[in-house]
């Protein structure tokens, strides 16, 4: 029961079915708790498929403000709350319009059962945490959870030892789907095959036995809108960080393919995964022989030092000449004649971006991403914050520009990037690089890239509550050597091509996340069929 009259519940329906007719409405505040002054607002919360448009989100509002009743209507759209807001409105709250069920087709037919109907099992971790190692076997924490995969990078290690004791409770295997139920509750990634590792606290394995669930399927499964629709109807709010109980989420209640379904759609979204995971792999060899050039020429001097003793330094003449052959003393030591000591700071301008406060995100995905350093790692994704907001140009980031992320946790958030997503604006705690001269940007670009550990030091310094940072006096004290504009040019020619293939794989892995997140929504409710999704795969990665 609502507190207002029949005849004002009456001209809330009739404004409700003109505008969103489509839509569940739900009320919930003090006219449902049955508190409310006569002055009270009727808060109502718009439950759509989707985020409404501002443009249907203002006439509805006009509408109510035009009306005759008595009091103010507060209209909200489900899509733009948060999740704990969400939970509060759920505690409590009255229909006042049933939303219109639209057909699934044959996703209709697909059973919604449990997890634990599913047979899909939890293993929890064991609730402590082993000492590192200096080599060892992968201690996979949270941080190692990115873009449904376990990244490895800045994995801690333990020894053989603390494996076998830390596994006995939860072994791995593959296609287990690792789940995070802290910092970031619901975040997943799958067991690959062939990697030994133990699970850090805070993470479960879900295991599927294959009678009702296709174990390559599971890691799609997790991923699709029902996934998160659970996570928010379960999620604890806390002061700190929200979480899952373990004993939650064999409840979780999503539809379930037939397994033939299930086998087509693993395969589909495997081959794309398949696809971007080659590029991954690929820009990581051409950025390693580009890094190799980098540090011979630029940290270790080689040519410089064969010329000096007269050996060949494997280089064209054309090249090898425009390096001297002798060194001379500097602040930093030893370094090649006529070369300069600079700080890093002098070496490119460093624009950081711009503060955002709540009120300048839109209620849906309107206007241009603000990119944060989550953008930098995962591009992107149904988290990214957009912007009706026009700002200066210096703001502005599009694709090919280089950004160093110097504010978050040192190991994983301190480091330079190469955007290859669509333009947005760039948030705060992101420098935006600048070159006077183009052979500057791939020198520098490599030049961050080698200085990576010392900025991770710098960081980790000053870290507090987890973050740490790299201020700008921090790259004005930081001194680095700095050759001659004909070394830098010819340098450009050898990386740049590197450079250029790494870009244009990142930018097809971009369009190929775009595409399998998409499918991937589509394909695991059913919207859209399999053998059609098949036709389009082959034109995609023939």
């Amino acid at each position: 029961m609502i507190d207002a009259n029949p005849n004002q519940l009456e001209t809330v329906t009739r404004i409700l079915a003109v505008h969103v007719p489509d839509c569940e409405v739900r009320a919930f505040g003090s006219r449902v708790t049955w508190t409310a002054k006569d002055y009270s607002d009727l808060d109502l919360v718009v439950v759509g498929e989707r985020a409404l448009d501002l443009g249907t989100l203002s006439r509805l509002k006009e509408a109510f403000e035009e009306s005759d009743l008595p009091f103010r209507v507060e209209v909200l759209d489900w899509h733009a709350i948060g999740s704990a807001f969400r939970k509060v409105i759920e505690k409590r709250y009255e229909v006042v319009q049933k939303g219109k069920k639209k057909s699934l087709g044959m996703a209709d037919e697909w059973p919604t059962l449990p997890l634990r109907e599913a047979n899909v099992s939890l293993i929890d971790c064991d609730h402590r945490t082993p000492p590192a190692s200096e080599a060892g076997y992968p201690y996979v924490a949270i941080p190692q959870l990115r873009g449904g995969r376990v990244d490895l990078s800045t994995v801690r290690r333990i020894t053989r030892e603390h494996l076998v004791e830390w596994t006995r409770k939860a072994k791995p295997s593959a296609n287990d789907v690792i789940l995070s139920r802290r910092c970031n509750p619901g975040e997943t990634a799958v067991v690959p095959l062939n990697l030994e590792f133990a699970l850090g606290q805070n993470l479960v394995l879900l295991r599927a036995d294959g009678t009702k669930v296709y174990p390559p399927f599971l890691r799609w499964l997790v991923r699709g809108p029902e996934w998160w629709e659970q996570i928010g109807k379960f999620l604890n709010v806390g002061a700190v960080f929200d979480s899952l109980k373990c004993a939650d989420v064999p409840n979780f209640e999503l539809r379930i393919p037939p397994l033939t379904e299930q086998r087509a759609i693993a395969h589909i979204l495997g081959t794309l995964d398949d696809r971007i995971e080659l590029n991954r792999q690929m820009n990581e060899t051409l950025e390693g022989i580009a890094r190799a050039l980098f540090k011979s020429w630029f940290v270790d001097f080689d040519p410089v030092r064969y010329k000096a003793e007269g050996r060949y330094a494997g280089l064209p003449k054309s090249i090898a000449d425009l390096f001297p052959s002798s060194f001379v003393d500097s602040e930093l030591g030893e370094i090649p004649k006529e070369w300069e000591v600079c700080a890093l700071y002098d070496c490119a301008k460093y624009i950081n971006g711009s503060a955002f406060r709540n009120e300048d995100f839109s209620t849906g995905k309107f206007g241009l991403p603000v990119i944060k350093i989550g953008e930098l790692k995962d591009g992107i994704t149904s988290q990214t914050k957009f912007t009706e907001a026009i700002l200066e140009p210096k703001y502005r980031i599009t694709s090919g520009d280089i950004l160093f992320s110097w504010s978050g946790s040192p190991d994983t958030s301190i480091d330079t990037f190469v955007w290859t997503g669509v333009d947005g604006w760039l948030n705060q705690h992101i420098f935006k690089m600048q070159f006077k001269r183009p052979e500057e940007k791939s020198f520098v670009y490599f030049l961050l890239r080698h200085l990576k550990p010392v900025f991770i030091e710098i960081a980790r310094n000053k870290q507090t509550t987890g973050l740490g940072h790299v201020t700008a006096q921090d790259l004005k004290q930081l001194k680095t050597v700095v050759p001659p504009n004909a070394v830098l040019r010819a340098f450009k020619g050898i990386a740049e091509p590197l450079f250029l293939k790494a870009y244009t794989n990142g930018c097809e892995s971009h369009t190929l996340i775009a595409l399998r997140d998409m499918l991937l929504s589509k394909l695991v409710s059913g919207k859209f069929p399999v053998k059609n999704a098949m036709r389009f795969l082959q034109g995609v990665v023939a």
